[in-house]
C-alpha cells in the first residue's frame, strides 16, 4: 500500500506517510483513537486509503481551506470559518500533503488559527478519513516507429491522460500523467489508452523540429495531431495559425488557453474568488465559456490577440530544448506532463573551456562573464586541488584545464521561463541536463522502509568543514521528521557503502578531480564503477563534479546538483548553505538552484544533472514560495513568487495567509501585497522558513529584521 496510516504515539491521532511521494503529516484528534480500514467507496473522490475512527474533532497543523459537500456530492461550501447543521457530509482539505478527505454524520463547525484547520463535530462520531497520494502514473505504453510521421499517431494519444476536458483540466490532479512512448517497429496501444474526442487538429509538417515543440499542446488539447505544409491549430469552423515564428506562436497557444482555463473554471465545479479573474481587462463570458465542448472554447481563447493577454500573464515556469533526434521520443511523455514550452533547436553554440581554467559565457550582472580558478581572491583555495596543499589565489591560473577534456559543453538560447531544461547530446550551459532514465525514476512507487526523511551529510576535506555544519539547516521543520547524519573522512570502500545506501539526500563537500571522488585513501571514479546507487538526490559542492553527478543518474539516482567547473571554497560553502534550507523547504532542485544564482553569480557554475523537478520533502505551503521586498517599510511591499513543485502543478491554488490578501491566485503567480504592517508581516513570515530577497540581497524569513 502507498499510504501508511499509524496511531500517533505520543499524542491523540494519526500519522500519515505516502511512501510514493515521500511525504508525512500529523493529524490529530481529541482522544487516542483505534483507526479501523474502512472500505474506500466510504468517500465521494477516490482514495487509496480509509480508516475509521471515533472523535470529536479533527484537526491538521496547516491553513487549509474546507470544502464541504452534501451525501450526493453536490458542493454546500467551502471557506476557513463556518457551521454546518445536522446531516450526512463529505468534507475535502486542501492544500494537504495528499488529497484528504473526511466523511461523516453530524453538524459541524470549521474554525483556524495562523497555523491549524480544526473542524469540530456536534458530538462523538465514527469518522471515515481517506487519502489520495497526489502521485501520478501513466495508464501504460505506447509502441511506435520513430520517423515523425508514424509519431504522430503515438503523439495524439497523450491527451488520453486527461481526466476531462473541461476548464478543471488546468488543475494538476484533473490531468493525468501522459501515457509513455517507447520505440517498435509498428504502432501499439494498449487497450485503456483512449483519447478523449476533443475535436481539436494540430497540423504541422512532418518532422522533429516541429512535433517536438507542440507535444504539450497536443496533450493538453487532446489534439490530433496531423501532417501538413502550414502548421496551426484548428476545429470546425476555425483556425489559429503557428507562424511566422513557429515555436514562440506555439508557447504563447499554450500559455494563453491555460490561463483562459484557469479563469473559466471559476464557474463551474469550484467558484473560489480568483485574483486573475477578478483583475483581467478582458471583458469575455467565462460562464458561457466554461460550458463549451474543448474545441469551440479553445477557437474563441485563441481568437482574442495574444498581445491583449501578454500583460497579464504569469512568467511560466520551464522551457525544455529537445533537439531533433529520434532518440529523445521516449522523453515527450515526460516534458507534455510538466506543460512545458518545447523548442527543438537544429544547431547550437558549443563552448569551450576559458584561458586560465574556466568556462566562459556564464551570465551575470547583465553580461557575460569569465569565471575562472585565477579570478580568485589571494587567501581562497579551489575545491578541485586534492592534496595537502590545495592551490590558492593567482597561483590557481596554473592549474589544470577546469573543463573536462572530453566533455561537450554546449550554449543554449536564453529563455524567459524561471527553468530551463535540456534533452539531448552536449552539456548545457545554466540548464538542467534532464535523462529519461531519471525521469523514469520519477514514476517508481518504491517502498520505504522508514517514515523519516534521511540526509547525509559527507565532508572529505577539513579545510571545508565549515559547510558540513548545513546539518543544522536541514530538519528545521515542525512537522516533517528527519534523520540527520554528519559523516567525515571517509575511505573509499566507505564513500561506496554511502553511496548504495537508501539515503534520501546526499550533501556532499569535497575533492572531485577527473580521477574521481577523493577519499582518504584512494579515488572512486563513479564513471568506471559498478555501483547500484540508493541515494534519490544529491549536492556534488565539489570542483568539475558533473560526470560524477551523471554516472550517479545513470546507476539509481534521481537528480543532483553539479558543478561544471573548479569552484572556490567560500563561494561554494554560501550556495551549499542555500541549496541546504531551500532542499529543506521543499523546493526541487531547479528552482532551488535558480534561487541561489538569484544571490550568488557563482551559481552559474553549477547546473541539476538527472529530474530537475526532484524534491526532499514537500514544502509547508505547498508550492515553493520567494518573497521579494521592495521598500525598507513599514508599511511593506511585497511580491510572493510561487512556482509549480511536485504535486502542486501549475493550475493549483494558494492564497497568502495574510490579511490583506482574501483571493485565491493560481500556481505560477506573482502575488502583490501592499501595505503590509508589521504584525502583518511578522505573522506572514513566522509561518515557514522562506527565502527572502531584500535591496541587501537574500535573507530567510526566521532572520528578517
Amino acid at each position: 500500500m502507498s499510504i501508511d496510516i499509524d496511531p500517533l504515539s505520543a499524542d491523540a491521532g494519526l500519522t500519515v506517510t505516502d511512501h510514493i511521494e515521500n511525504t508525512q503529516f500529523e493529524v490529530y484528534t481529541d482522544r487516542a483513537v483505534d483507526p479501523v480500514a474502512t472500505p474506500e467507496q466510504a468517500h465521494y473522490f477516490p482514495v487509496d486509503a480509509s480508516v475509521t475512527v471515533e472523535t470529536a474533532s479533527v484537526e491538521i497543523p496547516r491553513v487549509t481551506i474546507v470544502e464541504t459537500r452534501a451525501g450526493d456530492g453536490t458542493l454546500l461550501t467551502r471557506g476557513d470559518s463556518y457551521a454546518m447543521p445536522s446531516d450526512q457530509y463529505h468534507v475535502g482539505i486542501d492544500p494537504a500533503p495528499t488529497k484528504f478527505y473526511l466523511a461523516f454524520e453530524s453538524g459541524f463547525s470549521v474554525s483556524t488559527t495562523d497555523r491549524t484547520t480544526r473542524i469540530d463535530l456536534d458530538a462523538p462520531a465514527e469518522v471515515a478519513l481517506g487519502f489520495r497520494s497526489l502521485h501520478q502514473v501513466p495508464a501504460g505504453t505506447i509502441e511506435t516507429p520513430t520517423d515523425p510521421e508514424s509519431l504522430m499517431d503515438a503523439v495524439s494519444l497523450l491527451g488520453s491522460a486527461l481526466q476531462t476536458t473541461s476548464p478543471e483540466r488546468s488543475f494538476p490532479t484533473l490531468r493525468g500523467h501522459p501515457p509513455l512512448i517507447e520505440a517498435g517497429d509498428e504502432l501499439r496501444v494498449p487497450d485503456r489508452i483512449e483519447p478523449p474526442d476533443s475535436g481539436v487538429r494540430i497540423v504541422v509538417p512532418p518532422t522533429y523540429e516541429h512535433l517536438y515543440p507542440i507535444v504539450s499542446l497536443a496533450y493538453y488539447f487532446a489534439a490530433d495531431v496531423v501532417p501538413g505544409d502550414a502548421p496551426r491549430i484548428e476545429g470546425d469552423g476555425w483556425s489559429h495559425p503557428l507562424e511566422p515564428d513557429f515555436e514562440r506562436r506555439a508557447a504563447e497557444a499554450l500559455r494563453q488557453s491555460f490561463h483562459f482555463d484557469c479563469l473559466a473554471r471559476t464557474e463551474g465545479f469550484y467558484p473560489v474568488d480568483l485574483h486573475e479573474r477578478e483583475t483581467t481587462d478582458l471583458d469575455l463570458d467565462w460562464g458561457r465559456l466554461y460550458d463549451l465542448p474543448l474545441a469551440e472554447r479553445l477557437g474563441e481563447y485563441l481568437d482574442v490577440p495574444f498581445q491583449r493577454v501578454e500583460p497579464e500573464l504569469p512568467q511560466w515556469t520551464l522551457t525544455t530544448d529537445v533537439r531533433p533526434d529520434p532518440e529523445n521520443v521516449e522523453m515527450l511523455p515526460f516534458v507534455a506532463g510538466e506543460l512545458s514550452v518545447v523548442r527543438s533547436p537544429e544547431t547550437v553554440t558549443p563552448v569551450t573551456a576559458g584561458e586560465g581554467g574556466g568556462v566562459g559565457l556564464f551570465r551575470g550582472s547583465g553580461a557575460d562573464v569569465t569565471l575562472s580558478a585565477a579570478s580568485l581572491g589571494p587567501d581562497e583555495f579551489v575545491r578541485g586541488c586534492a592534496g595537502t596543499e590545495p592551490v590558492r589565489g593567482a597561483d590557481a591560473s596554473t592549474d589544470r584545464s577546469a573543463v573536462p577534456a572530453d566533455a561537450d559543453f554546449v550554449q543554449p538560447e536564453p529563455v524567459d521561463t524561471v527553468e530551463h531544461a535540456w534533452v539531448g547530446e552536449g552539456v548545457p550551459l545554466d540548464a538542467n541536463k534532464a535523462t529519461l532514465d531519471a525521469y523514469y525514476r520519477r514514476l517508481e512507487a518504491g517502498q520505504v522502509e522508514q517514515s523519516r526523511i534521511s540526509v547525509l551529510v559527507v565532508c572529505n576535506d577539513e579545510q571545508m568543514r565549515e559547510e558540513g555544519e548545513v546539518a543544522d539547516l536541514y530538519g528545521l521543520r515542525d512537522m516533517v521528521q528527519f534523520d540527520i547524519e554528519v559523516r567525515h573522512d571517509l575511505t573509499r570502500a566507505e564513500m561506496r557503502d554511502v553511496l548504495e545506501s537508501d539515503v534520501d539526500f546526499l550533501h556532499y563537500v569535497g575533492h572531485v578531480d577527473h580521477r574521481g571522488m577523493q577519499c582518504t585513501d584512494d579515488y572512486l571514479d563513479l564513471t568506471d564503477e559498478d555501483l547500484d546507487v540508493g541515494i534519490s538526490a544529491f549536492l556534488l559542492n565539489a570542483c568539475q563534479s558533473y560526470r560524477q553527478g551523471e554516472a550517479l543518474v545513470h546507476r539509481g539516482s534521481r537528480g543532483g546538483i553539479v558543478t561544471l567547473s573548479d569552484v572556490a571554497n567560500s563561494p561554494a560553502t554560501q550556495l551549499g548553505r542555500i541549496i541546504a534550507r531551500l532542499m529543506n523547504g521543499g523546493f526541487n532542485l531547479r528552482t532551488a538552484l535558480n534561487v541561489a544564482k538569484r544571490e550568488l553569480i557563482t551559481g552559474y557554475q553549477y547546473i541539476v544533472v538527472g529530474d530537475g523537478g526532484a524534491t526532499i520533502c514537500q514544502s509547508q505551503s505547498g508550492a515553493a514560495a520567494v518573497v521579494d521586498v521592495h521598500n525598507e517599510g513599514p508599511p511593506w511591499n511585497l511580491s510572493v513568487k510561487v512556482y509549480p513543485n511536485g504535486p502542486y502543478g501549475s493550475g493549483s491554488l494558494t492564497t497568502p495567509n495574510t490579511k490583506s490578501a482574501t483571493a485565491n491566485y493560481y500556481v505560477p503567480g506573482d502575488i502583490e501585497l501592499r501595505d503590509v504592517n508589521e504584525s502583518q508581516l511578522e505573522l506572514f513570515l513566522g509561518l515557514e522558513v522562506l527565502p527572502v530577497f531584500t535591496e541587501g540581497g537574500l535573507v530567510w524569513s526566521d532572520e528578517f529584521d
